[in-house]
């Protein structure tokens, strides 16, 4: 067994240090402020001693990085790799359309179709490649995406003309729990909205009024497929949902054609100049989103002061070999993942 010689203080007024002893613990001396006499040599072998197996000093700046504020910065940078893919698509497509409207490209119509089929094929890729943050209509939120429905037979004007009625609602396959809303004749629609929300939302489900003025509802994609099929009203029963379509749809776009309707791909070409506009936007927000998390990782990071000392302690230990040291070392590095500190570094 191995026994660790400790000098211990003493209490005031004294004038001697006094000798403790751990088993099992590493050889470390530790000067005492008594004014007794220290061997010098003593001294030295303890200064030796604690240099080769120095500790590694707490940094809680990286602590401070919650998980929540990794998966905004993942989250981020893939939306911002999918919305430039999707932006550089739309470009070429926008300057195919311009083109064959204006009549100045040969080949057009093949060009067309090319790009229009592989902007399809990136949207329906969207969930999978758009890191959770960029919705159907590719806007972008630090919040998880959503997804648009309606209800049918349940809308703004049915609700207003049954006023004044009590509607329950649950979602969930066993009936889950019931939430009742009050509708009264006297209520706006935007009143009216604003009670549906406040009943759904202990469901995963909002509401509101879209820009036309119509009730739509919301809930997180990834809450979409236990959602859809579970909604139930009282009177009704179980209701139907529809999905409210993405406003880019190049799939049904006819641009196949040698003489293409030039009313219609106008509008297609209204539709891309118009989601352009919207990936710009997302862009710059995601943007944003990352530059916030780097302010915030900045002033978790400890002070250069502190940074330069527990940069000394670890080529310390790490330069060491005795068992202690590998410890401290290993424990020091569980969690750092080659992910981990490229995406930090993706932030200077």
């Amino acid at each position: 067994m191995v026994m660790d010689t400790t000098l211990r203080p003493t209490t005031a007024g004294g004038t001697g240090g006094a000798l403790g002893t751990r088993a099992n613990a590493s050889s470390r001396l530790v000067p005492t402020r008594s004014t007794g006499a220290v061997d010098d040599a003593a001294q030295t072998a303890a200064s030796s001693s604690t240099a080769s197996a120095a500790p590694l000093r707490a940094n809680g700046g990286a602590s401070r990085i919650a998980s929540g504020l990794q998966d905004q910065v993942a989250g981020a940078q893939q939306a911002l790799d999918y919305l430039e893919r999707v932006a550089s698509q739309l470009e070429a497509l926008k300057g195919e359309l311009t083109a064959k409207l204006a009549g100045t490209r040969n080949g057009s119509r093949l060009q067309l179709e090319v790009h229009a089929r592989q902007l399809a094929h990136t949207l329906a890729e969207r969930k999978k490649t758009g890191g959770g943050s960029v919705d159907s209509n590719l806007n972008y939120s630090t919040r998880p995406a959503t997804q648009r429905f309606r209800i049918r037979g349940l809308d703004i004007d049915s609700l207003k003309k049954s006023a004044p009625q009590t509607i329950s609602f649950s979602v969930g396959s066993a009936g889950g729990p019931q939430m009742a809303v009050n509708i009264e004749p006297d209520q706006s629609s935007q009143q009216i909205a604003r009670a549906l929300d406040r009943a759904l939302a202990p469901m995963g489900v909002h509401a509101s009024l879209d820009e036309n003025g119509e009730l739509v509802f919301t809930t997180p994609e990834s809450n979409w497929s236990a959602v859809k099929d579970s909604i139930a009203v009282s009177g009704r029963g179980r209701v139907t949902t529809d999905e409210v379509a993405a406003s880019l749809a190049p799939q049904q776009w006819n641009v196949g054609a040698e003489t293409g309707n030039a009313d219609a791909l106008r509008q297609s070409l209204r539709e891309v100049v118009q989601a352009l506009e919207r990936v710009h936007r997302s862009q710059a927000a995601a943007s944003a989103a990352l530059q916030a998390a780097s302010v915030q990782v900045s002033d978790a990071a400890p002070p250069p002061p502190d940074l330069a000392i527990a940069a000394d302690d670890f080529g310390k230990v790490a330069a060491a070999t005795d068992y202690e040291s590998l410890i401290a070392l290993t424990s020091a590095l569980v969690g750092v993942s080659r992910d981990r500190v490229l995406a930090l570094l993706g932030l200077r």
